[in-house]
């Protein structure tokens, strides 16, 4: 009598210390401050596929990989973990992704004035 094997699934294989697509999509999404949703809305699609890419439930069509990456302002070869990014390991703070998320939300004309009063600032604090 044949013995059943478990159908592997090549996108979910990975060697053991290395993240899958979706671990990668989850934490790189935690990174930048965006809930399921925010990512969502951010690449069009809905909130459920996000959680199922990053259960390894499903695996994003090639073009959603591309938005993904988008999004996360990552390579695609970075968010497939074929490359590391230079700045791995140079994480900006959770608040201060989400402060980000949100300049980015404002209209462009206000996002002008509040990056000259940050440089200002910056350029003042550096002559101290």
């Amino acid at each position: 009598m044949a013995r059943k094997t478990k159908k592997t699934d090549m996108a979910t294989m990975v060697l053991p210390g290395q993240e899958t697509l979706g671990r990668r999509i989850a934490r790189l999404r935690k990174e930048r401050g965006y809930t399921q949703v925010e990512l969502a809305e951010k690449i069009g699609i809905i909130q459920v596929l996000i959680s199922d890419y990053e259960r390894d439930k499903l695996r994003p069509h090639p073009e959603v990989i591309v938005r993904f990456a988008h999004a996360l302002n990552v390579t695609t070869d970075e968010l497939l973990g074929l490359t590391v990014s230079p700045t791995a390991g140079t994480k900006p703070s959770l608040k201060t992704l989400r402060r980000l998320n949100r300049i980015e939300n404002l209209p462009p004309s206000q996002q002008k004035a509040l990056f000259k009063t940050i440089d200002n600032f910056l350029k003042g604090a550096e002559k101290e």
